[in-house]
């Protein structure tokens, strides 16, 4: 009984210890002004697959991710929305600049570190902010995966492994079992 039991909860808990430290709950709401003071809230993205890339613009592996995000939202079109959210020091002349220099058609947000923090989940013991990171939310709003820059998730950052996350996160789920 105690191994079918451990069995059990290994099988639940798999798909969580897959995802990245921050996945597995729902995504923190909010609403962020872009360069044109139109605000965008992620409640009104709901039904799509939402990637949010925390950045600066001063950072070289953010422009990296920034090119990669650009491609899939040309090959997935309305099936996914993409958002980059920046943080002071960046500001209003710098994410301009960026955005004319990257070819960046996907809005860029002004957070002032409440959003980045949610989402990052910083605390006193937990104080720190590493960028760029990805969030791949599903269409319900929840945190399907995210990825901080590494060697081991370059794939992501580059491209190759990013559709298949997309991929991931546009299936659907098989329905629950009736008991």
């Amino acid at each position: 009984m105690l191994f079918r039991l451990s069995a059990v909860l290994m099988l639940t808990l798999l798909p969580l210890l897959a995802a990245g430290e921050l996945s597995g709950r729902r995504a923190p709401g909010f609403a962020l002004p872009d360069l044109n003071l139109n605000y965008h809230d992620i409640a009104d993205l709901r039904g799509r697959v939402v990637l949010i890339e925390i950045m600066q613009t001063s950072c070289p592996h953010c422009k990296t991710l920034t090119a990669t995000l650009e491609k899939a939202r040309q090959k997935y079109g309305n099936k996914i929305a993409v958002l980059h959210i920046v943080n002071p020091p960046d500001n209003q002349g710098t994410v301009k600049k960026y955005m004319t220099e990257n070819g960046v058609t996907s809005p860029m947000l002004f957070d002032c570190g409440q959003v980045a923090a949610s989402y990052m989940m910083i605390t006193p013991q937990r104080p720190s902010l590493s960028v760029p990171h990805l969030f791949v939310i599903d269409q319900n709003g929840f945190i399907r995966n995210d990825f901080g820059h590494s060697d081991a998730t370059k794939s992501i950052f580059e491209g190759s492994g990013l559709d298949a996350e997309i991929d991931k996160a546009l299936a659907p789920k098989p329905a629950a079992k009736k008991k």
